[in-house]
C-alpha cells in the first residue's frame, strides 16, 4: 500500500536530514585530508534541513577526523541544545547561528583557520589578486572584513560578520581566518577548497619578490561576464556538486565510517 502523503512527506525529510549529516560529516573528514582544520577547533555548520530555528554542530573536543553522520547536536538560533549531546561550543554559536539566521542562502557555513588564507588574512591588503583565471573566479564571490574585534562570544559579532557577507559566498576575516557559506555543504566546502588554493598560490607567487602579472582589466571584466553566464553546466549539477560527489568517493574508499 502506498505510503500516505504526509507519511511520503517526513520520510523525504528524515532522508533529507540523514543526508545532510553525512554530507556535513564528509565536509570535517575532507578539511582533515586537505589541511584545513585546526584540531577541535573552528566550525562547519549546516541548517537542519526543513527549520529556520536550529543548526548542525559537532559536539566540543570532537577532533574532526572522528566526525560521523551521527555526531551532531541541533542547536537552536538561540543557542539550546535542541537535539544530541555534548558541550556547545560558544564561538561557534556566536558566529554561525547569525548567518545562518541572517543569511537565507547560508545553509552551510564554514569557518577555518587553514593556513594559506590565514596568512593572507594576516596582510595588510588581504585581497585577492587579479593574477589568474581561479583568483578571478574567487574574487567576485569574496567580501573582507578589515577590522579584527577579537574572540567571538557573542552573537553580536555573527550579526557583524552576516552583514559584511552580503551577498558573496566568502568572507576574509582580517587577522582571523575566513568563512563560506553556501546553500549546499557542496557549495560551501568548494568556495573553502578555492580560496585556499587561491591564497596559496597567490602567496607563492609573492614569496619570489618578483613583479606580478596583473590581468588587464578587461580580460578581467570578459572572464567575470563568462564565469557568470558562459560557463557550461555538465549533467544539470554545478561544478560544486561534482567536486564534492569526487571528493567523498574518496572517503569511500578510505574512511568509509564517516557515514555512520
Amino acid at each position: 500500500m502506498p505510503l500516505e502523503t504526509h507519511e511520503a512527506t517526513d520520510l523525504s525529510l528524515a532522508d533529507a536530514r540523514w543526508q545532510a549529516r553525512v554530507d556535513l560529516a564528509a565536509a570535517h573528514r575532507l578539511a582533515v585530508m586537505h589541511g584545513f582544520h585546526e584540531g577541535i577547533f573552528n566550525h562547519l555548520t549546516l541548517r537542519v534541513p526543513g527549520t529556520d530555528d536550529r543548526y548542525y554542530q559537532i559536539p566540543f573536543g570532537t577532533h574532526w577526523s572522528e566526525v560521523r553522520a551521527s555526531t551532531f547536536m541541533e542547536v537552536g538560533y538561540d543557542g539550546r541544545l535542541l537535539a544530541g549531546e555534548g558541550e556547545i561550543e560558544q564561538s561557534c554559536y556566536a558566529i554561525h547561528a547569525p548567518i545562518h539566521r541572517l543569511n537565507e542562502r547560508a545553509a552551510a557555513v564554514f569557518h577555518t583557520h587553514m593556513p594559506f588564507a590565514s596568512a593572507l588574512s594576516r596582510l595588510e591588503d588581504p585581497r585577492i589578486l587579479p593574477i589568474g583565471q581561479t583568483e578571478i573566479g574567487t574574487m567576485i564571490h569574496t567580501a573582507y572584513d578589515m577590522h579584527y574585534q577579537g574572540p567571538a562570544f557573542d552573537p553580536a559579532e555573527g550579526e557583524r560578520l552576516a552583514g559584511i557577507i552580503g551577498d558573496k559566498t566568502v568572507l576574509m576575516m582580517a587577522n582571523h581566518g575566513v568563512a563560506t557559506v553556501g546553500r549546499t555543504v557542496a557549495e560551501a566546502y568548494d568556495r573553502l577548497y578555492y580560496v585556499e588554493r587561491v591564497a596559496q598560490v597567490q602567496l607563492y607567487a609573492m614569496w619570489t619578490q618578483k613583479p606580478l602579472a596583473f590581468l588587464p582589466e578587461a580580460v578581467v571584466q570578459d572572464t567575470v561576464t563568462q564565469f557568470a553566464g558562459k560557463a557550461p553546466k555538465y549533467g544539470n549539477k554545478s561544478n560544486a556538486e561534482w567536486h564534492f560527489a569526487a571528493l567523498k568517493r574518496i572517503l569511500d574508499r578510505k574512511e568509509p565510517d564517516y557515514k555512520d
